[in-house]
This record gives C-alpha cells, sequence and structure tokens, in this order.
C-alpha cells in the first residue's frame, strides 16, 4: 500500500531543522509551537524514524533527519513552483521598503524568511532610517512601502500593532538616577525623541544629550556602558537590557503603533505582495503572542 508524504508535515520540519528551535519555526509559519511540535512527530511517525535529537540542550538533527532534510527540501521547492506555475506568472519587480533601525534586526528576519522563496522575481532593497525620514521617503517616491513608528492615535497609516514605549538601561546600572539625565538617542529625528523630551519636560527633569547622531549599535553602546538611557518598544527591548519601571523615577511614555505605509506616488503589484506579507506576518505574530 502507497503512502503519501504531507507537504505542511514536511515544511515543519524544515522550518525547525533550518531554525533550531520549535518556537522560532512557529513564528515563521504562523502556527503555535504545539502543533509545529505535532507535525514533527507526525512526520517522524511517518517515517518511522527519529529526526531530532531533543536530549542535549536545543534541538539536533540525528542522522536520519540530516538525510530527510535534503529530501524535505527538495520537495518543498517542487511543490512551490508548480503551485506558482499553475496560478499563472509570477509577480516581478523592484520594492524599496522602508524600516526603522530599531526593528530591523529582531522582526525583519522572521517577516521575510519565507518571502524570497515565494516570490522570486521581486527583488526588495532594504532602507533603514527614522520613522520621520521614511515618511518623507514616502513622499517623495524614494520608498514604496514601509513600517513606521508613530504615537498612537497619530496615524494616517495602517495600523498593525500598538506597543508600550519603556525606559531602559543597563543591568544595575545607576545612569538613571543622575541629573541632568542622560539621555542617548539614535538621531535627531527619531519618533521617540520628542515624546521622551515633553515626557521629562512635564515633570521638571533636567536632561542633556549624550548620544544623537549615528548608528543604533552605538547607541546601545551608550546604554549598555551605563553612560546614558534610552527607550525602546517593548517587544523589542534586547535581552541585555533592564527596563526601568516607575520606582525609576522616570515619567510614563506614551503608546506607539507600528504602521504599514504604502506609496501613492507609483503603486505596483510587488510593492503591494510585500505589504500584504507585512500585514498577514505582523497580523498573524500579534494573534499568537495574544
Amino acid at each position: 500500500m502507497n503512502r503519501n508524504l504531507d507537504i505542511g508535515l514536511l515544511r515543519a520540519f524544515a522550518a525547525v531543522a533550518g531554525t533550531r528551535s520549535m518556537t522560532t519555526a512557529a513564528d515563521r509559519l504562523g502556527l503555535t509551537q504545539g502543533a509545529v511540535s505535532q507535525q514533527v512527530k507526525r512526520l517522524e511517525e511517518t517515517l518511522d524514524c527519529v529526526l531530532f535529537d531533543r536530549a542535549r540542550r536545543g534541538l539536533k538533527l540525528t542522522a536520519s533527519g540530516d538525510q530527510m532534510l535534503g529530501h524535505a527540501k527538495r520537495l518543498l521547492a517542487m511543490n512551490d513552483e508548480i503551485l506558482q506555475d499553475m496560478a499563472g506568472p509570477a509577480i516581478d519587480g523592484k520594492v524599496r521598503l522602508g524600516i526603522p533601525f530599531d526593528l530591523v534586526s529582531t522582526y525583519l528576519p522572521l517577516v521575510f524568511e519565507g518571502f524570497a522563496e515565494a516570490n522570486p522575481r521581486i527583488e526588495v532593497s532594504l532602507n533603514c532610517a527614522t520613522s520621520k525620514m521614511l515618511l518623507a521617503g514616502l513622499r517623495d517616491g524614494s520608498v514604496d512601502v514601509a513600517l513606521v513608528e508613530e504615537p498612537l492615535g497619530e496615524s494616517k497609516g495602517e495600523c498593525l500593532a500598538v506597543e508600550r514605549l519603556l525606559w531602559i538601561g543597563s543591568r544595575n546600572g545607576t545612569a538613571h538616577r543622575k541629573r541632568p539625565l542622560p539621555l542617548s538617542i539614535v538621531s535627531e529625528t527619531c519618533a521617540f525623541r520628542d515624546p521622551i523630551v515633553e515626557a521629562l519636560e512635564a515633570r521638571d527633569i533636567p536632561w542633556r544629550s549624550v548620544f544623537e547622531y549615528g548608528t543604533l549599535e552605538a547607541t546601545m553602546t551608550t546604554v549598555r556602558s551605563d553612560l546614558a538611557v534610552t527607550a525602546f518598544l517593548a517587544s523589542f527591548i534586547p535581552e541585555d537590557m533592564e527596563v526601568l519601571g516607575r520606582d525609576s523615577g522616570l515619567p510614563e511614555l506614551p503608546n506607539f503603533t507600528i504602521n504599514l505605509y504604502e506609496s501613492n506616488i507609483e503603486p505596483n503589484p510587488a510593492a503591494r505582495q510585500v505589504a500584504d506579507y507585512l500585514r498577514e506576518s505582523m497580523i498573524g505574530q500579534n494573534r499568537r503572542s495574544a
């Protein structure tokens, strides 16, 4: 009796093998961790072999798993190719995507893990800048699609997520106690700068700029060195940073939204495809974390 392999099980297996993490694979597939774990288990039962060594720290492919990964990649590539051919001509074009500095390293890999495979003829070029600069790029046509951080209620874009803006500092640091408060911000055009300054001035807390022109990495170095404090959206705070709560003496900061914008100057199918992928990925991620 012939047996059939389930493409969904193969896709789950390949995602776990590529990330060595059930949780990360679940994020990329838009599923729960439990669902992905069950899919891998079902595939192992179908093949009557163990694909992952779960006894060690993290997941590691067994010899059978390593052998199966090559087969899975070929079958998935053939499956996707057939679907694309039968669906009609693939969308092609170039898209200039704008994303703020702080969203790139933590969010972009999850969003675009499968985009290139699903849309091989769309060329995406990345423009990292502050939200204000990205809005200007949308207006002048230098950016096609952008994710923009804006205070809650002040946007004309499509809201994909609402985030708390939180103070952060070095673990066990003392910079937040100093007056004037040492403040590190990536750029003068940073979307967080004005709300931060307004909150400090409303509480009569004097402040001084430690770093205001440069890269996100340089800004975070000043914070890690306890030379200054800064503010980040809650979901994107680095693990080695400490959230400074009410007992820090710092004022509460407003909520922000992550908004999706598309340029109206020269809309094209490729840009719409990127926007749709961003929308579906972020909304799906928010549902899983709710």
